[in-house]
């Protein structure tokens, strides 16, 4: 009977052939080929005044933290799937960590797509609430990486800084109550390590806080207010959030007897919560009519707002696999973005928000 490892649906190492034969390639080797030289005039030099032993250990030591220290992004692997285990079998031993998955999936390269930059946010910002003592030190690791990335493209493109403020507003919180109540949580790391993280998102907050959005001037000259009454309604009827609403009404006078229209806000209240939550709370302005603009902002309150993204990870229930889906590739070569098996994948896939991501890892 063949051997099967931990995980027996991946490819395995990858191998090189040689002159001298085949010949395995780790994802480290090329780190360190240009510290060969200077690693045996080490050893060398030291070999008369330590034993061979010592000399060789503290070279590998300095190799470990060289790679740790200089390891910025999480591409330890090529895929940009995971196959989720809950539990051990005769053919797979233990199971698979949040953690884990967040250092196997492709979050880096996530973050430049737009599609997917809004879902990224969103699953950090539930990970900062609740589940940040639950992942292991190379994902947290991995985590901040991933947070520096994402600050910097909203001081270089100025894309939603409102939802990366909400993040790490959030993220500061909860460090700080770890940092404060450090005798009661399990924190993986230095004490000192956490403190500096904390200054860090502060940091990162007060350069956003100084963020100024200039105004872009094409060679046109058009812009939204130059554009039929009619359309900038109909413009302002696709947006799906209540404070991009509002903030659009406030560039001119126009947009913001549009952005206070009755029936816009009627419309967001049917989108983002069900008919019956709107008897419970019944806003009448003194009119004597709905004020639907304050139904919203009260049902917000009581109820969770409908989630919407451009593109979010995807679960196959044949293979539990979750992994990001290609759909350039999915139109060019059918392929789904994982090694599927079934004979109809597409019906098999379900599409995971950010709160199903975290519930999957929970045992």
């Amino acid at each position: 009977m063949p051997f099967l490892g931990q995980d027996w649906r991946s490819p395995g190492w990858s191998w090189m052939k040689t002159d001298n034969g085949w010949k395995r390639c780790d994802f480290y080797c090329n780190e360190f080929d240009s510290d060969t030289n200077f690693n045996v005039q080490l050893l060398n030099v030291n070999q008369d005044i330590y034993p061979p032993e010592k000399c060789e250990s503290s070279v590998k030591k300095r190799k470990k933290e060289q790679f740790n220290n200089t390891t910025k992004s999480q591409y330890f692997f090529r895929e940009k799937w995971i196959y989720i285990q809950k539990e051990s079998t005769k053919q797979i031993h233990g199971y698979c960590t949040l953690g884990e998955a967040f250092n196997r999936l492709d979050f880096l390269s996530a973050i430049q797509d737009i599609r997917k930059f809004n879902y990224v946010v969103k699953l950090l910002q539930l990970i900062a609430k609740s589940q940040l003592t639950s992942l292991s030190g190379a994902a947290q690791k991995n985590y901040f990486n991933i947070l520096e990335k994402i600050v910097q493209k909203v001081l270089e493109d100025h894309y939603n800084p409102r939802l990366v403020k909400e993040l790490l507003e959030d993220l500061s919180s909860t460090l700080c109550i770890l940092i404060r109540e450090v005798g009661k949580s399990v924190l993986v790391g230095n004490i000192n390590i956490w403190i500096c993280r904390l200054e860090t998102v502060l940091s990162w907050q007060q350069q956003l806080m100084n963020l100024q959005i200039t105004q872009v001037h094409f060679n046109s000259g058009l812009t939204l207010c130059d554009l039929p009454l009619a359309m900038q309604n109909n413009i302002i009827y696709r947006f799906a959030d209540a404070w991009d609403i509002i903030n659009l009404g406030e560039v001119t006078p126009t947009l913001h007897l549009l952005s206070e229209d009755s029936y816009l806000w009627k419309q967001l209240c049917k989108y983002h919560f069900a008919e019956k939550m709107f008897c419970r709370h019944l806003i009448f302005s003194e009119t004597g009519h709905v004020d639907w603009k304050l139904m919203f902002f009260t049902l917000q309150k009581f109820y969770p707002k409908r989630e919407q993204y451009g593109d979010t990870l995807h679960f196959c229930r044949h293979c539990s696999i979750l992994f990001w889906k290609d759909y350039q590739l999915a139109l060019l070569f059918k392929d789904t973005g994982h090694p599927c098996t079934a004979n109809d994948p597409g019906s098999c896939l379900i599409p995971v928000s950010p709160q199903h991501f975290i519930d999957l890892f929970r045992f």
